[in-house]
């Protein structure tokens, strides 16, 4: 698990870990993906969710919502997405939502878009 150095991202980890552990552990799965993937990814607290970035450009986060994850990527309608699990019609953003810890688990999919 990659741990944040940033007071704003252990707050809001913190905040989600006391209101649902279950959606706090698909978090740190899909944080440790986002890492894996990327090692000069940087972190930070964005439109009410945790950010992703590289040189300062957002390349997508993960936002939390009453019932499920969504995993947003900022350049995802770019993606080669042959298992055809993005969702979204905009220009450019993509998304993928989780509503529990098992379809998570099945993230090869998953990786593969990250890694884009």
């Amino acid at each position: 698990m990659n741990i944040s150095t940033s007071a704003k991202v252990h707050d809001f980890l913190s905040d989600i870990q006391s209101i649902s552990p279950e959606q706090f552990d698909m978090i740190i799965s899909i944080k440790d993906i986002f890492f894996g993937a990327n090692k000069k990814l940087a972190e930070g607290i964005k439109y009410g969710g945790l950010a992703f970035n590289v040189s300062n450009a957002l390349i997508g986060g993960i936002y939390t919502y009453n019932k499920h994850i969504s995993i947003e990527f900022s350049n995802g309608s770019g993606f080669t997405d042959t298992d055809s699990i993005l969702e979204g019609s905009g220009k450019k953003r993509r998304h993928k939502k989780y509503t529990q810890m098992t379809t998570l688990f099945k993230k090869m999919s998953l990786i593969l878009l990250v890694k884009q």
